[in-house]
């Protein structure tokens, strides 16, 4: 159970990061899961495990994790 509570929190991680750069709703629900798990691993790791915490990442770090990717990856998939 504990895998779909991080899925679902990864999801609404990747839809933070998709509004707040306005990407996130040409991407769908896999990009955005994937966005939010893969922006919370890197975001953690750079900025550290503070703030709030859900399914085991915090949340602010995620958050600003996720919108690097999502602004790198629309950056790229944009210039082709």
């Amino acid at each position: 159970m504990s895998w779909l509570w991080t899925l679902i929190i990864g999801a609404l991680i990747g839809v933070i990061a998709g509004a707040i750069t306005k990407k996130g709703g040409s991407m769908g629900w896999i990009a955005n899961i994937v966005a939010g798990l893969v922006g919370s691993a890197i975001g953690q790791a750079l900025l550290g495990s503070w703030g709030p915490s859900l399914a085991g990442m915090a949340l602010v770090p995620s958050i600003i994790g996720a919108v690097i990717v999502v602004a790198v990856v629309s950056f790229f998939i944009g210039r082709s």
